[in-house]
């Protein structure tokens, strides 16, 4: 998902929900502000669209980033979603998976601490997002075998990470 901005752009560092709002724009994907320290918007994956919402907390210069892939989790299922998310996480080394305690939804969440200045630039703007994404995508599928194919977590986890083996 390489993208090259004007000049000016790239080579600054700027406020960081105006350096995502422009790399939204750039690559023509809906987002929004919600208010001055939220933005929100949606990127498709390889399984679905994500919501992205982008929170700033210009006290403790952190953003934080939440990426939801629309995984709803059924009371039934809670058990089996829960321990497959304890096992996710300990596959990740940056950010985490949660369930949304309201409205049950499965997230991604990832806490950027920016530096002393509080800017975001180009680089570290489309890496935290193609990790987001990426790691929406690659445990989607372990979501969907607990969730509506009703394997075992490990079943479930095991079956998304295989990766193919030799070439077509």
């Amino acid at each position: 998902m390489e993208l090259k901005l004007d000049r000016r752009t790239a080579a600054e560092d700027t406020a960081p929900l105006d350096m995502l709002a422009r790399l939204f724009d750039a690559h023509g994907w809906p987002c929004g502000f919600e208010n001055d320290q939220e933005l929100a918007g949606e990127i498709e994956g390889s399984w679905t669209k994500y919501q992205l919402r982008f929170v700033w907390r210009a006290e403790d210069r952190v953003l934080q980033l939440l990426c939801l892939p629309e995984i709803r989790v059924p009371d039934a299922k809670r058990r089996a979603a829960c321990e497959l998310l304890a096992m996710v996480n300990e596959q990740m080394w940056l950010g985490h998976f949660d369930v949304w305690s309201q409205g049950d939804m499965v997230l991604y969440r990832h806490g950027l601490l920016l530096g002393e200045d509080g800017t975001l630039d180009l680089g570290t703007a489309q890496f935290a997002l193609d990790h987001a994404v990426s790691e929406c995508d690659r445990f989607y599928p372990a979501f969907q075998f607990v969730l509506w194919g009703d394997k075992s977590p490990r079943a479930a986890l095991d079956a998304a990470l295989v990766d193919a083996a030799g070439e077509a």
